[in-house]
């Protein structure tokens, strides 16, 4: 399919519900995405830099997972507060803008006016539009909140963005700790596996974060995983350095 027909078929009265539908429910889907990059980042960075150490499995697994839980808590409680605020920044906008109908109406029809008439609107299909969107009291304080404030009306659940970042980061988070919970492998052999799959999830994962964003996926899943590899190989240095300088005492 060329890309004209797919444009074609994306611009069909069906494809269009559908589209405008699904923009008008929260995603938290960036913050899955977000959550599960610095997951891997931070995850890895520990795992190297113990690697770097002369740390042993056990050690690495403990640490691994202490960071884990910790980061992974704090991010997704950071996360809970920032949209729980963002939230109350809106009930707020919403209260206020509801007491100023109730309060001087005319001056409130006036700013709706006043916005649909910088949009290019004039005479009786400006008048009209005023009047269908003052007479639905929700659709008018909505459209003031989008319109003059800049927000959206639909706020998205703190504790659904918080849990969606938690599972994310832990999930990739775990990936570059699960070779050192196999038996039998040499510690060359494991890390050598906890690189090889954490490379692939920093890869995916940008992908992910490049379809979220509209960004191009290979370029984006190529910047995260250089982003990644460069945390983990910081880490590793790190790591190697202090024990050098630990011995050399």
């Amino acid at each position: 399919m060329t890309d004209s027909q797919e444009l074609i078929k994306q611009h069909q009265p069906e494809a269009i519900r559908r589209r405008v539908q699904d923009n008008s429910h929260q995603s938290y889907l960036p913050d899955a995405v977000l959550g599960g990059v610095d997951g891997g980042v931070t995850t890895f960075a520990v795992v190297a830099g113990a690697v770097g150490g002369q740390f042993s499995g056990m050690v690495i697994v403990v640490l691994g997972f202490a960071n884990l839980l910790a980061d992974g808590f704090s991010m997704a409680a950071s996360n809970y507060l920032g949209t729980k605020s963002e939230r109350e920044e809106v009930e707020k906008a919403r209260r206020e803008e509801e007491h100023h109908i109730r309060t001087i109406p005319q001056g409130e029809r006036e700013e709706i006016r006043q916005v649909f008439a910088r949009k290019g609107f004039e005479g009786e299909v400006l008048d009209r539009i005023v009047e269908v969107i003052t007479d639905d009291h929700d659709l008018w304080v909505n459209t003031m909140l989008t319109e003059e404030l800049d927000l959206q009306p639909e706020s998205r659940c703190p504790f659904r963005a918080a849990l969606a970042t938690f599972s994310a980061f832990v999930a990739v988070g775990l990936i570059p700790l699960l070779p050192f919970l196999v038996p039998g492998l040499e510690a060359d052999q494991r890390f050598l596996f906890s690189i090889i799959a954490t490379a692939a999830a920093f890869l995916g994962v940008g992908i992910a974060k490049g379809r979220v964003l509209n960004h191009p996926v290979f370029k984006s899943g190529i910047k995260t995983l250089l982003v990644g590899g460069l945390a983990a190989a910081l880490a590793y240095a790190m790591g190697h350095g202090i024990r050098g300088i630990y011995e050399s005492f």
